[in-house]
């Protein structure tokens, strides 16, 4: 597959209103237009924090509701998606949330796919994390197909917010 980039990346806009340039933001991190993709940001302020109760338990806060012993969660990119028919993304982790302990699951994101991107998180460390809103979250590398398809599944149109997991009729 031929990774798009640059100049090829911004006419085929498969990101609402992308930046062609990086951006330092939040957390240490860049976003926009990369070497070789886009880094996304993420919506919600994320704390993995160690629990008091259990030496190694981790409690993860989202924009300030606890759950308690998980180093998994749902959260959302600010970007909004409108994918062409010819190019797939695929999400990939960004190194500097790698290199302290957060993996970010490596979605797949369809051609002709629209709406905002879930991302699922998890955290191996056990120290505390704190992933401020307007992060540089991860980084999109998006791909042309050989043959044009259409995404027609059930998470097109996503809505500005984190969806769980929809069970298929």
């Amino acid at each position: 597959m031929t990774v798009v980039n640059r100049t090829y990346l911004r006419q085929a806009a498969p990101i609402v209103d992308m930046l062609d340039h990086k951006v330092s933001g939040p957390g240490g991190t860049s976003f926009g237009m990369s070497e070789a993709g886009y880094d996304i940001r993420i919506k919600q302020d994320i704390h993995f924090k160690p629990n008091e109760f259990f030496r190694f338990a981790i409690d993860c806060k989202v924009d300030g509701e606890v759950k308690r012993n998980s180093r998994f969660v749902l959260a959302s990119a600010i970007e909004e998606f409108n994918m062409p028919n010819h190019l797939i993304g695929i999400v990939h982790d960004k190194s500097t949330w790698a290199r302290r302990g957060l993996s970010v699951f490596n979605t797949v994101i369809e051609c002709g796919w629209k709406g905002f991107l879930t991302l699922e998180l998890v955290y191996h460390g056990n120290s505390e994390l704190i992933i401020p809103a307007g992060a540089g979250i991860a980084q999109v590398v998006f791909h042309e197909v050989k043959e044009n398809a259409e995404y027609v599944g059930k998470y097109q149109s996503q809505p500005d917010r984190p969806i769980g997991p929809i069970e298929s009729k």
